[in-house]
């Protein structure tokens, strides 16, 4: 009877991994031989590890990553100018904690947006909140934003998210209004969050897609300078897997 209602006040306490730990000790008998002070540190060591899970389940449904991949699933053998080390470095995530940037470019195909996904999973995973979005779908949101009232709202998110991955910057002209949001959020975020772009355009070619002079030196005055640069190099990915997956043709 106390054992039932030891487990009720456990989960009206929300402690649901002490409650499935505490049953689990009751169907193993050889715990039961345990100290108390042991078996409570099973307890507590049980919530622990079901808190954290909570809390990064949580953190990647609010990421919205465009791929659920990490780190471990780089492929860091192909020739595509990545160093590992360089790399298992930015999986610590302390750019992320000391308010950097990351700028990834590269052809397209050679892994920016699974680079990008990876390194923001490795953030949630330290317990960092990430956030990510295609640029021009950012943009669209922001416009309808100002539309509904809700501008504010989701300027005030995107500031306290520890870091926001633009994905697939300069693919398409921007519009006055586009140019000065974009402004807005990095100048939120200078100093303050990190934040990683990616592009298939080299960076010389960016001035130019931001489209006015006044306007794009402010906004790579942002993220340029001192930023953490990664260039990817080599063949497309996506066609080297589909021609690894195609069936092979018999010899004549």
């Amino acid at each position: 009877m106390i054992f039932q209602q030891t487990l009720v006040r456990l989960r009206e306490l929300r402690l649901d991994g002490m409650a499935a730990a505490l049953e689990d000790q009751q169907a193993v008998p050889d715990v039961q031989e345990l100290s108390f002070e042991d078996r409570l540190g099973l307890l507590v060591e049980r919530e622990a590890s079901a808190r954290e899970d909570r809390r990064l389940a949580r953190l990647l449904r609010q990421a919205r990553l465009r791929l659920p991949v990490s780190v471990e699933e780089l492929d860091l053998r192909s020739p595509r100018g990545l160093d590992r080390s360089y790399i298992l470095r930015l999986a610590g995530s302390d750019w992320v904690r000391q308010h950097e940037v990351v700028l990834v470019t590269g052809a397209t195909g050679t892994g920016k947006t699974f680079l990008a996904c990876a390194l923001a999973q490795a953030a949630c995973r330290h317990g960092l909140s990430s956030r990510y979005f295609r640029v021009s779908r950012l943009l669209e949101e922001l416009a309808l934003a100002r539309a509904d009232g809700s501008y504010p709202k989701l300027m005030d998110r995107l500031q306290k998210t520890r870091l926001l991955v633009l994905d697939d910057f300069g693919l398409a002209p921007m519009a006055e209004g586009e140019r000065r949001d974009l402004l807005e959020i990095l100048e939120d975020r200078v100093g303050r969050q990190a934040t990683l772009v990616t592009s298939q355009l080299p960076l010389e070619h960016w001035h130019e897609a931001i489209g006015d002079a006044t306007l794009a030196d402010a906004i790579l005055d942002r993220i340029v300078h001192h930023a953490h640069r990664l260039n990817l190099k080599g063949g497309s990915m996506r066609r080297q897997q589909a021609g690894s997956d195609a069936p092979k043709s018999s010899a004549a």
